[in-house]
């Protein structure tokens, strides 16, 4: 059975990275930049994709526990600042929407659906994305890792977003392609279907049990025509 389900949706929130863009390519290109920058030693793009998703923070944690097992807190704030900086500088070098994702937020604005980005990476990266892809007038809102207290996995950023538009659970619907995203919404209240395409940390999507997986976005699109014409 389809979640989707877009008759009765008033909100859709929309992961960014691995969801809605595919942006590893530049946050791999960014972190060794700024690695060289710091002397320290570089890593793979394969190890990039596998750690995004959780923020510029926990990319940074989780690069220098690799390269360093016991990094200190200055090494840290030393790597993110830089990163955020070398990162700011060239988002979209080689960063892509993903196939699939533009007909159906054409679909969802033409439905009246209000939508919304909801992403760990921090909310001024997320915009300058947004932006530059020409994706912005989609978004209602922007709600990013540093703009709230939590950030997902926490349920709080999707609760914000749908008591600022004040809609319902029941009317609200997460698409991610993370078990932050799955968790996040589970503890919102709230559906979600997830992208198989996606990040999730190295790890297979399906443990997470998630309700829906597609392949792309495009799909909801025609599951909801067949259903208007039932």
């Amino acid at each position: 059975m389809s979640i989707a389900q877009l008759q009765r949706r008033d909100l859709i929130l929309f992961d960014l990275d691995g969801t809605l863009v595919d942006s590893a390519a530049d946050l791999y290109r960014a972190m060794n930049i700024s690695l060289e920058k710091l002397h320290f030693p570089v890593v793979t793009e394969d190890q990039i994709r596998a750690w995004v998703g959780k923020g510029a923070a926990k990319l940074c944690e989780t690069v220098l526990e690799y390269l360093f097992e016991d990094a200190s807190p200055q090494q840290h704030a030393l790597l993110l600042n830089t990163f955020v900086d070398v990162y700011a500088q060239e988002l979209c070098v080689n960063t892509q929407v993903y196939e699939g994702v533009l007909p159906f937020l054409d679909y969802c604005q033409a439905h009246g659906i209000i939508m919304a980005c909801v992403t760990n990476k921090p909310e001024q990266l997320a915009r300058g994305i947004l932006d530059i892809l020409s994706l912005s007038s989609y978004f209602k809102m922007v709600v990013g890792g540093d703009t709230l207290p939590e950030r997902k996995p926490h349920p709080l950023p999707l609760l914000h977003c749908m008591q600022s538009q004040n809609v319902a659970a029941a009317q609200t619907l997460m698409i991610g392609d993370s078990s932050n995203d799955v968790e996040a919404a589970r503890r919102a209240g709230i559906d979600c279907i997830v992208v198989s395409y996606g990040y999730n940390h190295g790890e297979n999507i399906y443990d997470c049990q998630p309700q829906q997986v597609v392949d792309r976005l495009v799909e909801l699109v025609e599951e909801d025509q067949i259903r208007r014409q039932a």
